[in-house]
């Protein structure tokens, strides 16, 4: 370089040498030259003429050009500062940014020796190991103000890592040493840093609290979060006297110190992640406090020297053990925040609606059950959880609409008279031909006794004869009974208990079996015709996995870091033979719904839904799952063995567990006639011991995982990125602390299983009187159904009433129509609303007020659409034929095409419009009724419009439906008698992007099928088949696919592929996104249901891995990590997978396994 030419010439002759060999990729936006006022956008210049640009390049070589003040190389691969440059810019460099590059070591003495005037050095994220042999070259940088060093490996060398020259530079006043495994600080260096205002030594290995530190009488922000061990502060921390800010999060400390009170400048404390039991005495002296951060500490009760901060504008003391909130806490006036979840308080104190500034209120997970009158008048807050309580006073649903509602309910309630109590939702479960029809109208019967049931004739009867010879009213059983004349359903080939459809290819005799023994024609039946099982679209065989009822339980094995859940027998698909198909006389119905009044004199009824146990109803029974009900388990004991304990009993309570978290489940046990008093007695400790055990199974597997991911949030984040073989590597902590109050949540929400298990014989009036009893004791417990002991406006009640009067007959109503009988209720259109939502909620009737067509009608006539639903749940060709030709004689020709579309409708699940209103001519009275009910029936997620175009009407062609529930065929095909097209699966020929959902416990029954209708949306040219799905995402291939479990250690697995060149991954991962985003919001309806999320290794799917690495899913809602380009396969460590393989190019919206 000649001795002529100015540095800015020379810096310029350089950036052009640099570009023009890659080095900088020619990304100018990184190198700013020039000062920093000139380096803001800067608006687009006029078109000028070629003499103005001439004449204007003139002028810019006469004009020497400007000096440069900033100088950006970050993200640049660099191992080194080039000498050159620094001699050519640092006469005027004052900034100078190299993170996120591969430097080993400082810039050389020779090159810092030219940056005498720089004032801010960052040299984050880079690979500097030690700086002990480059002391001199720091000490040239006297200048400097503000030094980065966060995120190296400075603490890899060991002791004395730092060096002594750093307290030459005595004009520092920022300085970031954060996450650098250091274990120690050069005391005298530090303690010559007088101007320090802010240091950072967070996240490193810190033994104590540096004293060098105590020292530094400048320093207004200091960070030790993260250093596990420094477990205490000294005393002398009040010399710190100018602290604004100190964080201390992860320190595992125990105490305070009196000292840490006297910092009277202090505005922000972090103390959460601690062992904090309590607060110093002289706490509240810190009155200039603004924001205090006490969560994931010991705090049993609220620290009443918090009070005395009436500055206080943040306060968090989430996951503590507080009980109460003092009276006092209106003395925080100017509180904006306030979180308190996951604690165990059981009341708010009416004093804090009196915080009128606040603007967040998180109160989820605690045990609040009623909020204080006037809770409305918060009407700043913007951020409210309050889930996960048992909320009475406002009902939950209207807490969960938000403070509005919760307002409205609260002025409602002032305005009119107390209503009576609520109905209790009881809902009877179990396999198909378990007794739940007779118990049901067993149990109601007292209302309906005089109507002459035809199922209860017999039993009526025999009834009566029992109170005609004891006033016990102790009826024989079956077997004991006098011979006498019996109607059709009671002839012992019949078998009048159980419920079974009349007609029966098996013999009455007792069956041989050299396996079983000698079993009843009911056991035969139960064994070799059992009713499909509802976990997914599988079934079960009893002996599927048979094994010793008290083999002590094997520890859960690890696979990929987390422990291998306990697995459960796979359900293996067994067809009943043709008389038993569902439809024919005897047999379920469905869905029923009975009125239930147990007892006027004290308030109790219940709405009774009895749920079917044909798997063909998968689909829609979720919908009948709700908090806040009592669910009936029904077992057929006269037919159970205890290798049938999972598909009888095991299945309901993991769908349960899954669907309604912390549920309330009694188990019967029916037809105890049929057996003697032993086998009664052996069989019920059975049910309970195996219970207990898959319980004890499931809970110790759940905590297994929730241990790992506790030890995976005491690594530091820097570890868990450091190598692909640790688990859940590259998840953030915000993430790890997500999944670990999931399981936090999913280990104290388990199932509320009442025992024993109840014997009953529908034939035992006495024992039908116990089970009643039994019922009502456990609807009237407050501690068990809160809910029913709550109050509601007696206006929300008469609107109740008023859908259910004259117009019950009617489908739907409209808003409007809606809208007069809440006047008439004395609810006006604006208080109408919250009495909708929360009819809504509650299960009462139907009314989407988001959607956008929907939102113009109310579905209060449950009964009517339940009847709708069962229709597109039956299975039967012979009924739906029927239904379609009713009474009315039909031409041949179309008899013949109805019989097709039934076929076609069974066969691939399509159905046009019009076959669609015959099926529903009850029910159907127009054409409008007919469009809201396949509104209604896609909004549901049953079934899509194969044939409507995305914005405008078909024009008067016949519009096509599909239920995916019905499509039999194993892999995808063409709708070819349709439109003749077809879809055929595409051989991956490039990179491939799959992610998996993994369900170790149970895959929710019908999901698969309403996710295939939910996804319709975003997809073109689909072809479904049972399992798996092909379609379209504009011109990218997406493939959906689920795969029940095979074996007794492989879960039930549901994945979203798509392939694309590497460059253009992008739009593999623009296909997918969406529908990974659409299976998360409908996994939100399942709270209480435990799945992993996986990203496949795409070097492992090439090679045709039959077990490929799996990446946590956790990272698909993370930021992909700057400066890392491919990530090592643990499967083969010589093969590196680009990281856009791994993470999306934009995190998705809603994080897997988020609750």
């Amino acid at each position: 370089m000649a001795e002529t030419e100015r540095p800015e010439e020379a810096a310029r002759l350089w950036r052009d040498a640099a570009l023009r060999a890659g080095k900088l990729r020619s990304d100018l936006g990184q190198l700013e030259l020039g000062s920093r006022e000139e380096s803001g956008p800067q608006a687009e210049p006029e078109p000028k003429s070629a003499l103005q640009q001439q004449q204007q390049q003139q002028e810019q070589e006469q004009q020497p050009p400007s000096p440069l003040e900033t100088l950006n190389l970050s993200g640049r691969g660099l191992e080194e500062l080039p000498e050159g440059l620094c001699a050519a810019v640092g006469s005027s460099l004052s900034v100078l940014s190299m993170r996120r590059n591969r430097l080993a070591r400082l810039p050389s003495a020779a090159a810092l020796g030219h940056l005498a005037r720089l004032a801010e050095l960052d040299l984050s994220h880079n690979r500097l190991r030690s700086l002990r042999d480059d002391g001199p070259a720091l000490a040239l940088l006297r200048g400097l103000h503000k030094l980065s060093l966060s995120h190296n490996q400075l603490g890899a060398g060991g002791d004395g890592a730092l060096p002594e020259a750093l307290g030459e530079l005595r004009q520092l006043e920022e300085l970031d040493l954060s996450f650098n495994r250091l274990s120690r600080l050069p005391g005298e260096a530090l303690a010559r840093l007088q101007q320090l205002r802010a240091l950072d030594v967070d996240h490193n290995q810190l033994p104590a609290f540096p004293p060098a530190l105590l020292a530094l009488g400048s320093l207004e922000e200091l960070d030790c979060s993260g250093n596990r061990h420094l477990r205490a502060l000294p005393e002398g921390i009040a010399a710190l006297r100018r602290l604004k800010i100190l964080w201390l999060s992860g320190t595992g400390l125990a105490a305070l110190p009196e000292g840490l009170c006297q910092l009277g400048a202090l505005e922000s404390l972090m103390l959460d992640g601690n062992h904090l039991r309590g607060l110093p005495a002289g706490f509240g002296g810190l009155q200039r406090l603004k924001m205090l951060n006490l969560s994931s500490n010991l705090l049993a009760d609220f620290p009443a020297a918090v009070l005395a901060l009436p500055g206080l504008e943040e306060l968090y003391l989430s996951r503590n053990q507080l009980t109460l909130l003092p009276a006092g806490l209106c003395q925080l006036g100017q509180l904006r925040t306030l979180w308190l979840d996951n604690n165990r308080i059981r009341y708010l104190p009416d004093s804090i609606v009196q915080l009128h500034h606040l603007e967040e209120l998180v109160l989820q997970g605690n045990q609040i059950a009623i909020l204080p009158e006037g809770f409305g008048q918060l009407n700043r807050i913007s951020l409210w959880k309050i889930k996960d309580n048992p909320l009475i006073q406002p009902p939950y649903e209207v807490c969960m609409k938000g403070i509005p509602y919760i307002a409205a309910y609260q002025q409602e309630l002032a305005h009119s008279q107390p209503a009576l109590k609520p109905r209790l939702k009881l809902v009877l479960m179990g396999l198909k031909n378990a007794g739940k029809t007779l118990l049901r109208k067993c149990l109601v019967e007292d209302e309906d006794e005089g109507q002459g049931h035809g199922e209860l004739s017999f039993a009526a009867a025999c009834k009566d004869a029992g109170r005609a010879r004891a006033k016990g009213c102790f009826m024989q059983t079956l077997r004991d009974l006098p011979p006498q004349p019996l109607s059709p359903k009671a002839q012992p080939h019949r078998r009048p208990i159980v419920e079974q459809p009349e007609a029966s290819t098996m013999p009455a005799s007792t069956l041989k079996c050299s396996h079983l023994g000698c079993i009843s024609s009911e056991q035969w039946d139960m064994l070799f015709y059992p009713s499909p099982k509802a976990a997914g679209q599988t079934q079960v065989g009893c002996f599927a996995a048979q094994r010793q009822d008290d083999a002590p339980l094997a520890p859960s094995p690890k696979i990929n870091g987390e422990a291998h859940l306990r697995y459960y027998p796979p359900l293996r698909p067994i067809r009943p033979p043709a008389p038993y198909a569902a439809g024919l006389p005897g047999s379920s119905k469905g869905i029923e719904v009975t009125d239930w009044t147990a007892d006027v004199e004290r308030g109790l009824t219940f709405i009774v839904y009895e749920l079917a146990g044909d798997p063909s109803y998968d689909v829609i029974q979720p919908f009948f799952l709700s908090p806040g009900a009592l669910y009936v388990l029904v077992v057929n004991l006269s037919t159970y063995v205890p290798q049938c304990f999972y598909p009888s009993v095991g299945h309901f309570l993991h769908w349960l567990g899954a669907k309604v978290p912390h549920a309330v489940v009694c188990m019967v046990g029916t037809h105890a006639d049929l057996c003697a008093e032993r086998e009664v007695e052996e069989k019920c400790l059975d049910i309970h011991r195996q219970i207990s055990r898959q319980e004890k199974c499931d809970y110790e597997g759940l905590q297994s995982l929730a241990q790992q991911v506790d030890e995976a949030l005491g690594q530091d984040f820097d570890l868990r990125c450091s190598s692909p073989h640790v688990a859940f590597y590259g998840v953030s902590d915000k993430n790890l602390r997500r999944k670990k109050a999931q399981f936090q949540y999913l280990l104290n929400h388990r199932p509320q299983i009442l025992s024993p298990v109840l014997p009953i014989s529908c034939w035992d009036c006495c024992q039908v009187r116990r089970l009643r009893e039994k019922l009502l004791s456990v609807a009237e417990h407050r501690d068990i159904f809160p809910n029913l002991h709550r109050v509601l406006p007696r206006s929300w009640q008469v609107l109740e009433e008023l859908h259910f009067q004259p117009q019950a007959q009617q489908l739907w109503l409209s808003w409007w129509d809606s809208a007069r009988l809440g006047l008439q209720a004395g609810l006006t259109e604006d208080r109408l609303q919250s009495a909708l939502s929360y009819l809504h909620e509650s299960g009462k009737l139907l009314y989407f007020e988001e959607h956008l067509t929907l939102r113009e009608y109310v579905f209060h006539n449950l009964p009517r659409l339940i009847d709708i639903l069962n229709v597109f749940c039956q299975r039967d060709a012979t009924v739906l034929l029927q239904k379609l030709l009713g009474n009315v004689h039909v031409d041949e020709l179309k008899a013949t095409q109805l019989h097709h579309y039934v076929e076609g409708f069974l066969l691939h699940g399509l159905l046009p419009a019009h076959v669609i209103r015959l099926l529903l001519k009850p029910h159907i009275q127009s054409r409008e009724d007919l469009q809201l009910i396949l509104e209604l029936l896609e909004k549901m997620g049953l079934c899509y419009c194969v044939n409507k175009p995305k914005s405008k009407p078909l024009n008067g062609a016949t519009a096509w439906y599909k239920f995916p529930c019905y499509v039999k065929n194993e892999m995808p095909h063409a709708e070819a008698w349709i439109n003749g097209s077809n879809l055929g699966g595409q051989s991956f020929v490039a990179e491939q992007l799959q992610i998996e959902y993994s369900f170790p416990f149970i895959f929710p029954p019908g999901l698969f099928a309403r996710y295939s209708v939910q996804i319709n949306s975003h997809v073109v040219q689909r072809s479904d088949g049972k399992y798996q799905i092909y379609a379209y995402r504009g011109k990218v291939p997406v493939v959906v696919s689920y795969r029940p479990a095979k074996g007794t250690q492989q879960p039930d697995t549901l994945s979203i592929a798509s392939h694309a060149s590497l460059p253009n991954i992008w739009t593999a991962w623009q296909a997918i996104t969406p529908l990974v985003e659409e299976l998360n919001v409908l996994l939100q309806e399942w709270p209480g249901l435990y799945y992993t999320v996986h990203v496949l290794c795409s070097k492992c799917l090439k090679r045709g891995s039959p077990h490929p690495h799996t990446f946590p899913g956790e990272l698909l809602s993370q930021p992909r990590p700057e400066g890392v380009t491919e990530i090592i396969c643990p499967k083969n460590g010589n093969e590196r997978v680009n990281v856009a393989l791994v993470y999306p190019p934009t995190p998705t919206v809603i994080s897997p396994c988020s609750k």
